[in-house]
């Protein structure tokens, strides 16, 4: 009987394994997938990732450095992405934006070109 348990508590622990990860940046428990089932590969709270797929050879990196959100790309379809860039490689990766990420980060970096730009603003006092 106890081989029995042990079997369930490993199974547990594995399936638990499998269905969230640690954020390498803030330390967040955060499910592997979003409410509405779609699979997650960065962290909702801080938008940080880390760097475990190859994005250039295909496969699993042998990396593991912290993917820092950079930026935000729009699709022609609209649709939102985020640019990381790992810290370790400099790799750059985009993933989709998912419906419970941080709108305040999502929105700080979507304007922050406008924000700073490499032009002085007074230039537009006189158009």
């Amino acid at each position: 009987m106890s081989h029995h348990t042990g079997a369930r508590q490993s199974d547990a622990h594995n399936t638990l394994k499998l269905t969230t990860f640690a954020c390498a940046w803030c330390g967040l428990t955060v499910s592997a997938t979003t409410a509405d089932g779609v699979p997650r590969d960065h962290c909702p709270s801080c938008l940080h990732s880390q760097h475990v797929t190859d994005h250039v050879e295909g496969g699993p990196s042998p990396c593991h450095g912290r993917m820092s959100p950079i930026a935000i790309a729009v699709l022609r379809t609209g649709d939102w992405r985020v640019i990381h860039r790992c810290v370790r490689c400099d790799e750059l990766t985009s993933s989709p934006v998912r419906t419970d990420d941080n709108q305040l980060i999502l929105m700080r970096m979507a304007v922050r070109p406008l924000a700073q730009p490499p032009f002085p603003l007074e230039a537009f006092g006189s158009l």
